[in-house]
């Protein structure tokens, strides 16, 4: 297994964490994809799809936890918003 494929497991794992906080508040969060160049890219769902707090929350919720377990994570980007 190579390091991509590693890494794309531990993230897919924290997003998994994540879930249940954005699902109680009607929302979601979905992996699309760790680019090379190690930037997350997800699609929020429900509530956080249109929530005028979703920006907010991708970065400091979701960015936050990935990046203080995986701090060679760049950054992490919605392509839905």
């Amino acid at each position: 297994m190579s390091n991509h494929e590693e890494l794309t497991i531990k993230v897919k794992n924290i997003i998994e964490q994540i879930r249940p906080y954005l699902q109680a508040d009607g929302g979601d969060i979905s992996f699309v994809e760790l680019t090379e160049d190690k930037v997350v890219n997800v699609e929020l769902q429900g509530a956080c799809g249109s929530c005028p707090f979703s920006r907010m929350t991708l970065k400091n919720g979701v960015e936050e936890a990935v990046r203080k377990a995986l701090p060679e994570i760049k950054s992490v980007e919605a392509l839905n918003m």
